[in-house]
């Protein structure tokens, strides 16, 4: 059934799936000039409802400017700012936005550098800085008053009462997950900033209003505090901070804004900007709450500072959300395994392979197993696996002879991959021998009854039995032969083969002694093999193999091909291109997420050149579904050991999944109904 009209539309927006577009914005400005001060503001802020954002952050004292110094104390100021937020709420009415403007406020005599939430003519709150920084250049304790020491709840300013005090949190109805919650620049650089009990108390987004004038290598700590906070909190953190207009009587200052996401730098602006700035990300509302709801240790600390959090006010507040199609305007990676960048996707690479090797290393040490015993296809898998033991052996100062290698010719196996794993073993010094299984197989299948072993009369009969018969037939031959040397079989299946299913259950690429591919997908092996044949690790025979490696269909080669050598299987065939469903089991397995908006992140991610349509994701995340929670968890059930290497998750029974066998699928391919069939 095809979904309606406005249902496929209500697809292609972000706010659909629980992301949310917000600002933060850097006005130019003037000192002690409050009406010019709000016009800047209002244009910022018209710009950013037009760009369909829901929250904008502006500087801290952002109406009046910083820099007044005494200037703070002349009524003629403070009421200028109050009279420039009066007209701010009049004009922004009919504006859909709620915007964070910092002024001072006087409250019973009391000078507070505040923080105003505004929201279509609304005063919606006010929240008070915390901590007033009084050395170096900073003197704020002449001018302000510390907001707790305020006793109000509630204060009357620009006409409107609002709630009053530095523990509000602001919920939006239309969004219950966007929990916004404000601190103002010195409340983030202390010990125990406030913003750590408002995540506890159910904050997802952090504003910090902050001034920070630049000094040498100054934004680069801002930017360390904002990751580390925003990782903490398992929220997202706004950083706006003053640019061009302000005072340079003693300080310069830069326009430093930033939005983070759980550690993750989303957007940045440009420092040093001559004119206004506003800069806009999308924030991932549901990787917050899956991030929080799996950290358990979040929700144990919930409870240790009950007392803190229970101090906590929520304001809830309405404002509808932008319709229609709206695509993401942060990045999405095709590729979440594998970093984009060259350098971090080389130093990912090393720190994998370093995993793998001393897993391996520490296992053969624990054991005091001396050989290793390893079937090579000439594939990439067991390609990666033999490169691991081969370091591994360089690890406890064992020679590489004690790697027993073998190649496996079956029915299918062809001449390219034959010759690959030959050139391989013996480049790596390995002790190589091959072993034709196909006498075995035979007389496996003769037992069998199987029509294949009644000679050649045609058509053939190439069923599952019939691949099985192959696989099972290697991997008995690898755990005998491990028996008779002393040694322990290294498995090579990867981590995408087992999230679909696509091993045979008590073969090599399922069963093994210790398997150092077991969490790495496939989409990384192939950078693995690449980063290894230009380490040094190997010679430069060894990098020559594997480009050739590099280079080779995926194909279990079980069912012969044609004359020409061209193998009749090919993996992706079956099972969905390795790239899309390395995507979709990033996102279901490291974050949870309902197949609809997985569908959504991916064609946000592949449309366009070189990508997939629509269509095509949404074929291949149905193949993925009933794969990977139907038909396949009690191949998973029953995993070797082997190295976790990537926070993307692994699927061991022993750690990051753990699921019954005999589930059903049904309620994600339900979901998987909510995706329009085209673009």
């Amino acid at each position: 059934m095809k979904p309606r009209t406005s249902a496929a539309q209500d697809f292609f927006n972000l706010y659909t799936h629980n992301f949310v577009r917000v600002a933060v914005a850097t006005p130019a400005l003037r000192v002690a000039d409050p009406g010019f001060n709000a016009e800047g503001i209002l244009t910022l802020m018209t710009q950013a409802a037009k760009e369909k954002a829901v929250v904008c952050v502006f500087p801290e004292l952002g109406i009046s400017s910083y820099t007044c110094d005494d200037l703070f104390h002349q009524q003629a100021l403070i009421g200028g700012a109050e009279e420039a937020l009066s007209e701010l709420l009049q004009r922004t009415r009919d504006l859909p936005l709620a915007a964070l403007v910092g002024m001072p406020v006087q409250v019973d005599g009391l000078l507070y550098n505040c923080a105003a939430l505004i929201c279509r003519g609304r005063l919606l709150g006010i929240a008070p800085k915390s901590y007033l920084p009084n050395y170096r250049e900073f003197y704020e304790l002449r001018q302000f008053t510390p907001g707790d020491v305020c006793t109000r709840s509630e204060i009357t300013l620009a006409g409107q009462r609002a709630p009053f005090g530095n523990r509000l949190i602001f919920r939006l109805e239309e969004q219950p997950k966007l929990a916004l919650f404000v601190e103002i620049c010195e409340d983030l650089w202390v010990p125990a900033p406030p913003s750590s009990f408002a995540a506890l108390a159910g904050a997802t987004l952090v504003a910090n209003l902050s001034a920070s004038n630049v000094v040498v290598g100054k934004h680069r700590y801002r930017r360390d505090l904002a990751s580390n906070q925003s990782a903490r909190c398992i929220a997202a953190y706004l950083y706006s901070a003053s640019g061009p207009g302000e005072s340079t009587t003693d300080l310069a200052w830069d326009g430093h804004a930033m939005i983070w996401e759980n550690g993750s730098l989303l957007a940045e602006s440009q420092r040093f900007s001559k004119g206004p700035q506003l800069t806009f990300a999308d924030v991932d509302l549901d990787r917050l709450w899956a991030d929080r709801m799996r950290q358990n240790s979040f929700g144990q600390s919930v409870q240790r500072h009950r007392a803190e959090v229970s101090a906590f006010h929520e304001i809830s507040f309405s404002l509808a959300l932008p319709k229609g199609r709206l695509p993401l305007a942060r990045r999405v990676e095709r590729y979440p395994y594998v970093p984009d960048d060259p350098t971090t996707r080389d130093a990912r690479c090393e720190e994998v392979y370093r995993i793998q090797v001393q897993g391996l290393a520490t296992r053969m040490r624990a054991t005091g197993v001396k050989k290793l015993v390893i079937g090579v296809s000439g594939g990439l898998d067991s390609t990666q696996a033999l490169l691991v033991c081969a370091r591994a052996m360089d690890e406890i100062g064992l020679p590489h002879k004690n790697i027993l290698a073998y190649t496996m010719p079956g029915f299918a196996t062809t001449a390219r991959t034959k010759s690959q794993a030959w050139s391989l073993m013996q480049a790596v010094g390995a002790t190589a021998e091959e072993i034709d299984i196909r006498p075995a197989c035979l007389q496996m299948l003769k037992t069998l009854h199987h029509p294949y072993a009644k000679g050649d009369r045609r058509p053939r009969v190439y069923d599952l039995t019939f691949e099985n018969v192959q696989a099972g037939e290697r991997t008995n031959h690898l755990f005998r032969l491990a028996n008779r040397n002393g040694g322990m079989v290294v498995g090579t299946g990867d981590l995408s083969e087992l999230a679909l299913g696509w091993c045979t259950y008590g073969v090599g690429d399922q069963m093994s002694h210790y398997n150092v591919n077991v969490s790495v997908p496939k989409t990384l092996i192939r950078d693995l093999i690449a980063w290894v044949a230009h380490s040094g690790d190997f010679d430069q025979g060894v990098g020559q193999v594997l480009a050739r490696v590099l280079s080779t269909d995926i194909s279990p080669e079980l069912v012969p091909g044609s004359q020409g050598g061209q193998p009749a299987q090919l993996s992706e065939r079956v099972v969905g291109p390795y790239p899309l469903q390395d995507f979709h089991l990033y996102y279901i397995l490291r974050f949870g997420y309902a197949p609809a908006k997985v569908a959504f992140l991916a064609w946000n991610a592949w449309r366009g050149k070189g990508g997939y349509r629509l269509e095509e994701i949404r074929r291949w995340l149905g193949v993925f579904l009933t794969r990977f929670f139907q038909t396949s968890q009690f191949k998973r059930s029953a995993l070797p050991n082997g190295p976790k290497v990537g926070s993307g998750g692994s699927l061991s029974p022993r750690g990051d999944w753990r699921a019954p066998s005999d589930s059903v699928a049904d309620r994600w391919l339900e979901d998987l109904e909510r995706v329009p069939t085209r673009d």
